[in-house]
């Protein structure tokens, strides 16, 4: 009892909006411990196996030699630390906030949104539908995750991975409430409608944190990791756009934190300023034209669609063998219900979709050797 009443003084600390302590909700229900309920999501996910997998998946550029350039891992501690930024001024639920960004990217597969792309051709090849990282993130914890028993996290953060869509810019994210039931709904109309990803919209204040600052923590950072690679110069900027956020990451970030909170305080949504929301466009689309569009070559991802298509239909063929890889490494260690409810191509898409950037090509490599 004391444990609840210390969360629910918590919940007194916090703004209007905030999502509350309270109202956690999870999918199996258990016993409380001294650590808020979203506070125990984040520590599940920091100690998963999945989380440590960060550390060697594309952010943007991939097969380089100097570790000051981003992988995943650097990118999802950014998003967690501007959004709790912009948490802690609005008075809202950190522990949220903390738990959705950390897991947020866990779903990327090899290779970033090339190797995404990839796969999703590879999904919807053999009819198990349109992937898409952000589902896999909820997927990957409630299904994946300990031995194909899942981490039982709130609804509340794995609605806010699966709505934080960092490829979609909106000048107000205002928040959508849903039932448990609502939220498995929209998870799994993902994976049957091509836009239904459009169409998301997190269930929490906290979630729309989460899902813009995934692009105010890249945005910056990107542009820093190409000049550093020698791909551009500050100066290519547009000075329209230079003028507004400034031109290195810090004062990109500040910008847009700063405008964020300004103009969100106190209100049920996360709003951007015009002056701004267009200068984030606008500096979105520069990214794409000179560093994303350029990051891989087309002989490099013709040369990546070939090691997951031979890494697939391998593993696919080899399912039944106890030696194989996909056997030894992933199949042994899932549990029986895992086994019994997921078809052989969908344990081949989540075999996959969890490897690494290096693991993939030391799979491929093996393949290819025999």
């Amino acid at each position: 009892m004391e444990v609840l009443k210390n969360n629910m003084n918590r919940d007194k600390l916090l703004c209007y909006e905030a999502c509350k302590n309270a109202d956690a909700i999870r999918f199996n229900k258990e016993n409380d411990d001294f650590r808020p309920p979203f506070f125990k999501d984040a520590d599940r996910i920091i100690y998963s196996l999945s989380y440590t997998r960060y550390i060697d998946k594309t952010q943007v550029f991939s097969g380089l030699e100097n570790d000051h350039i981003s992988k995943r891992m650097t990118h999802v501690q950014m998003v967690s630390k501007v959004a709790r930024t912009i948490g802690r001024a609005l008075n809202l639920n950190e522990d949220l906030i903390e738990a959705a960004a950390l897991g947020h990217d866990i779903g990327h597969v090899p290779f970033g949104h090339v190797g995404e792309k990839i796969l999703n051709k590879i999904s919807l090849e053999v009819n198990e539908g349109y992937f898409n990282h952000n589902v896999q993130s909820v997927r990957e914890f409630m299904f994946l995750e300990k031995n194909g028993e899942g981490l039982n996290l709130t609804v509340q953060t794995l609605d806010g991975m699966l709505c934080h869509n960092g490829e979609i810019e909106l000048p107000k994210y205002e928040p959508k409430k849903k039932t448990p039931e609502e939220f498995l709904k929209e998870y799994e109309s993902c994976y049957l409608e091509k836009d239904a990803i459009l169409k998301l919209r997190p269930m929490t204040l906290e979630g729309c944190v989460v899902r813009i600052s995934d692009i105010i923590a890249y945005l910056g950072r990107d542009i820093e990791d190409a000049i550093m690679l020698g791909l551009l110069k500050v100066e290519d900027i547009p000075k329209s756009i230079t003028d507004v956020v400034g031109s290195t990451n810090s004062q990109i970030i500040n910008t847009f934190v700063l405008d964020i909170i300004k103009n969100s305080y106190g209100h049920n949504y996360i709003l951007l300023s015009d002056k701004v929301f267009k200068a984030l466009k606008d500096l979105k689309k520069f990214n794409y034209e000179y560093i994303y569009d350029k990051a891989s070559t087309i002989k490099e991802r013709e040369h990546w669609e070939e090691m997951f298509t031979t890494v697939f239909n391998h593993s696919l063929k080899k399912i039944n063998d106890s030696k194989s890889e996909i056997n030894k490494i992933f199949l042994s260690k899932m549990s029986k219900k895992y086994i019994d409810s997921t078809t052989d191509e969908r344990k081949v898409i989540d075999y996959i979709a969890g490897m690494t950037d290096d693991f993939l090509i030391k799979q491929y490599k093996l393949i290819i050797s025999n």
